[in-house]
Formats: structure tokens, sequence, C-alpha cells
């Protein structure tokens, strides 16, 4: 990456701030504590739970949009995308070997290795465990209208409570999960692994950025192809409403608002007020998501609490695979460390935001997709930090260590 990019990038990036905070630090332990305080609240207060399910935008009597997670999940995804200043992607191109292999890994082997690993240990491995008569009920898809009986992809449509969902095996709606885990790079805490591991900032910024771009596209076309791969086919309307929802209008949102404080107040005040004051805004977002998920999957975890550790062993497998492959291919491209290190990162790490917010939106609250994406979050930071510890270890590699 050019000494330009280095020095012209927009986004805080002192290493005041691209270190661990209090709340990322620890971020493994809130969410367990989430997952208690959920499970409490879901056995002590099921009505008020289900009362907070029910707050949504319905269409055609069946609920399309949870308003509490749409709130929290724009609260998530704002303060990044405020943070990025999208013209430095034009300068992406005079770093093409970096930028175009955390392109290549992200999109062109991410998702399907994520697809080949779970189907293999959630519906093979894992699949007496999770229980062949282990079901789940799911959001009918947006869009659709089938009448109860019907059969759609692996699914059967039967009516709960008046409302029409779709009954599919319990290890697919995992799966479900998972493929939408595999599909969103990540674009928030990548900063702070690149940095951590010594990384050139001005690749791992800019690659945030492209990353946001090119989720517009991608992770509709090949988060449906997928999905439907799995027999869980989602019509393109309901994954152009997650997209627009979860990712352009915070994108939209950050991008107006960024230009209008600065303009207003100036880049030092955005930077030294503005951000600071975000800084937990996403985090204590994502916490209570994850409170009002777990009030709904309480039962599910009691019953059978080693769900978490099945979904969970295919994740680390796949954060592995891809980390080692990026920086595998760094060192046949012949990159320095400083590069090499963020290329790997990116591809390793997930945008578990977006994946909690589309699994949500398209199977419900309370289904096994949105529980998936949640045990991505449960081990992030672990290891995360276990694959900083590596690159540290192994820049001689590369020819060059780091100071």
């Amino acid at each position: 990456m050019t000494n330009d990019i280095d020095t012209n990038l927009n986004i805080e990036n002192s290493s005041k701030e691209k270190k661990l905070h209090f709340f990322e630090k620890y971020l493994t332990l809130w969410v367990l504590l989430c997952i208690a305080v959920g499970m409490v609240l879901g056995k002590a207060a099921p009505q008020f739970a289900g009362w907070l399910d029910g707050l949504a935008i319905y269409v055609n009597q069946a609920p399309v949009i949870s308003i509490p997670i749409a709130i929290c999940l724009f609260f998530m995804m704002y303060p990044i995308m405020v943070k990025i200043d999208f013209a430095e992607v034009l300068k992406a191109g005079k770093s093409i070997k970096p930028v175009g292999l955390t392109l290549f890994v992200n999109w062109a082997i991410k998702p399907f290795t994520m697809y080949a690993i779970s189907v293999f240990f959630l519906g093979t491995v894992f699949y007496g465990f999770i229980g062949p008569e282990a079901v789940d009920q799911v959001k009918m898809p947006f869009g659709l209208d089938l009448p109860i009986g019907a059969v759609y992809g692996a699914g059967t449509v039967i009516e709960v409570g008046g409302i029409k969902m779709l009954q599919v095996p319990l290890w697919r709606s995992y799966l479900a999960g998972c493929i939408l885990l595999g599909i969103a790079p990540c674009t928030a805490m990548v900063l702070v692994w690149g940095y951590l591991a010594k990384g050139n900032d001005g690749h791992t910024l800019v690659m945030v950025a492209i990353n946001s771009l090119t989720m517009l596209l991608l992770y509709g076309l090949l988060g449906g192809f997928l999905l439907g791969v799995g027999r869980l086919p989602v019509p393109w309307q309901a994954l152009l409403l997650s997209i627009a929802i979860y990712v352009a209008l915070p994108l939209a949102a950050g991008y107006l608002s960024r230009k209008w404080i600065i303009a207003a107040k100036g880049e030092a005040w955005f930077k030294q007020k503005f951000l600071h004051f975000l800084t937990p805004v996403t985090i204590i977002a994502l916490l209570v998501t994850l409170v009002l998920l777990f009030s709904f999957k309480g039962e599910v975890i009691l019953s059978n609490p080693l769900t978490i550790l099945w979904i969970a062993i295919p994740l680390f497998i796949q954060t592995n695979l891809i980390f080692w492959l990026g920086y595998g291919l760094a060192r046949i491209l012949k990159l320095e460390y400083s590069d090499a290190a963020p290329s790997a990162m990116i591809g390793a790490s997930n945008h578990f935001e977006v994946a909690i917010a589309t699994s949500t939106m398209l199977f419900g609250l309370s289904s096994g997709a949105a529980l998936a994406t949640v045990v991505g979050v449960l081990i992030e930071v672990p290891v995360m930090l276990m694959l900083v510890r590596i690159c540290l270890k192994t820049q001689k590699w590369f020819g060059t260590v780091q100071d």
C-alpha cells in the first residue's frame, strides 16, 4: 500500500483508538452473560419475550421485520459505517496484489468452504447428536404465500398460533446461520485485529470500505445461491429487503452524517468527540440483541447443552482454514508481512452483525439460524486473538519483522 493511502486515510487511526477496548477485550464473557440473562428472561417471563417478538412489521399477516432487532442492528452497523471514508476506495488500485487476494479469498473461496464444512459436520458428523427428528420452526420466506402442508425446500408449511411457519430439520437451520456468516466478510473488528498484528492500516481500512460496497451485490447473490443449495431457498425479495435495511441503510446514513458532521463541526471534533462517543454503541447494541435472541433459545440450549459446541466446531475449523489459506497465498505472492497479516485476518473474521440481522429477518428471532450466527460472536475474539499471536510469531516468513 502506498504512503499516500497511509497518510490520507480519514478514519480514526491513532493507537489509542485501535486497541481492544474494555467491551471488546471481554466480548466472549459478555456474550456468555447475555446467554444466561436471555435464558433466564425466557424462562421467567415468556410472555414478555413473546411480546417483544411480536413487535414487528407484518406483510400478509406474517412478521417480516422485528422492530427491536432492526433498531439494535442499526446501532450495531452505523458506528462502523460512519468511520469509513469511501473516497479511499479509489486509491486501492495502487495495491492490486493485497486487495485482489482479499477479494478472492472473501468471495470466491470462503462462502463455499463454509458451506462444505458446515454440511459435513452438522449434516453428518454431528447429525445424530443434533437429532435426526429435531425440527425448527422458521419464518415463512417473505414474498411467499403457500398453503398449509405445502413443501418448500427441506421444509413443510405449518400453522403456529394462527401464523404460517416453515418447519425444517434443525441441522439445516443451523446450516443457514453458518452460510450467512460465511458470506459476511468482517468490516469492524478486523480494524483491531490488523492493528494488533502490526499490519498495514491503509490496506485494512481500504478493504473495510471495499467489503462494505461489495456486500451490497455479492451478499445477496451468494446467500440466495447457497441457501438454495442447502434446501432453504429464500426469495430474492427477502434478501433484497435484508440488504437494504441492514447494509445499505446504515451505509448511507454513515456516509451522509459523516459529511454533515465534518462540515458543521470539523474533522477534529468528529474524530475526538463523536467517534469516541460511538465506541461502545456497537457492542452494547449487540449485547441487547443477544439477550433477545437467547430469551427464545433457552429451552433448546438447556435440553441439549452441547448445541453450541456442535456449531462452534465447524466455525472454528473454517476460520483457521481461511486464515492459513490467505496467509499462505500472501507468502506465495511475496507480499510484505504488513499486507499479508491483515489480508489473512479479513478473510478469517466474520461480519457477525450483518449475519445476525439477516438470519433474524429471514428465519426469525427464535430460529436455529439466528443461534448459529450468535455462536460466531462467541468464538470471534478468542480465535482471532490466537491468530494475531500466530502472525506476530511468523513475521520472519515474509523477510521482515515489524517493530
